[in-house]
């Protein structure tokens, strides 16, 4: 069976990992600490605060930034549920937009649309999906017209650029997630990353139950600690994602080559100003559950990345969204199919899945 992905640990990690069972200090503690200052650099931010997940991480994120009960928060309507639900963690108000068919990610002409019609609207979370940024000369022309605060999601996108600038550098916060699936792991995991002080220490003080010292909790915090576990996976992950990433590219652009010939497929779009890193490689395909099938039936793994829109999620149809249609998510999420780019793929994976992929097509 080829995986759709594969999280690729070695001994290196497995070292690190004893060191800290033999200490017996396995929760939060110098390794984390480690982490966060080499991650923050990789990115190029000046401070970084690892949590548990991503999806804490993006919900501390949102608090440090000032979103709190009743805010207005633009977002994408495609991307993981915990995009929008750390919106709601907040008692705060998402605000779905459309999205680029091309490339996936948030559609600027839409965000101007939707911050015409609502003008109480404080901040904007966008997503950079599958591992490219979203069109950001576009949208920071548009966070400084209308005073947004930018909450940056990069839960995919780790070394991800925009015309040379890391995705995670353009807002007030950004927050990355190492969950297994993700260009590298701490198993679970992730962190948040800005350049402002105040900023950074209310996200460490959300984090650790709202303490500023042991047995003083002056506000309502979370247990979103990294544990140190964790961490020393991510140090020895992190010197490696650049290797990851150029292996998901070439896997990537083998792909390309290889099916963007076929009628029925659009291959993933990447202009030169953007860096891909795929943290998934997603086409648009119709009759996708005959392809799925068929990828099934020679063990060939592959993902719907995501097939309805946030907005159309029983949740959301609960909380009054029912009624909201966005013409280009509600077309992409019937086509949508991703296909193994991981790192570990060999050259005798790659040909297959091309080949089988083609059969299906002949």
């Amino acid at each position: 069976m080829i995986s759709i992905a594969e999280p690729l640990i070695d001994e290196n990690e497995k070292k690190e990992v004893l060191k800290v069972l033999d200490s017996g200090m396995l929760a939060h503690g110098k390794y984390v600490n480690q982490f966060e200052e080499e991650f923050a650099s990789f990115i190029g931010c000046k401070y970084g605060v690892a949590t548990a997940s991503g999806t804490a991480a993006l919900h501390v994120a949102l608090l440090a930034a000032g979103i709190s009960e009743g805010d207005k928060v633009l977002t994408t309507s495609f991307s993981f549920i915990a995009s929008s639900n750390a919106i709601l963690y907040c008692e705060a108000r998402p605000v779905f937009a459309d999205i680029d068919e091309n490339t996936f990610n948030i559609s600027a002409a839409d965000i101007e649309k939707k911050l015409k019609n609502n003008p109480d609207i404080k901040a904007l979370l966008i997503v950079h999906l599958y591992g490219l940024t979203c069109e950001m000369d576009k949208i920071m022309e548009l966070v400084e017209k209308y005073d947004l605060t930018l909450i940056e999601d990069c839960a995919q996108a780790h070394g991800a650029r925009y015309k040379g600038k890391n995705a995670g550098t353009f807002g007030d916060v950004s927050v990355f997630s190492f969950y297994p699936s993700k260009n590298i792991t701490t198993g679970e995991g992730g962190i948040l990353l800005t350049e402002k002080e105040n900023i950074k220490d209310r996200a460490a003080n959300l984090i650790d139950h709202g303490a500023t010292n042991k047995y003083n909790h002056e506000v309502l915090g979370y247990n979103y600690r990294m544990t140190n576990i964790a961490a020393a996976i991510g140090v020895q992950q992190l010197k490696k994602l650049n290797q990851f990433n150029r292996k998901r590219r070439e896997n990537a652009y083998f792909l390309t080559e290889e099916l963007s010939s076929l009628a029925g497929i659009i291959t993933p779009d990447y202009p030169e100003k953007y860096y891909h890193i795929f943290h998934l490689y997603t086409i648009k395909v119709l009759n996708r559950g005959q392809l799925a099938e068929h990828l099934k039936e020679n063990e060939i793994g592959f993902g719907i990345h995501y097939p309805v829109p946030l907005y159309r999620q029983p949740l959301y149809k609960k909380l009054n969204y029912d009624q909201l249609r966005l013409s280009a998510v509600e077309n992409v999420c019937r086509k949508v199919i991703s296909l193994p780019v991981h790192p570990g793929l060999s050259d005798q994976d790659l040909k297959k899945i091309v080949n089988v992929i083609k059969e299906y097509y002949d």
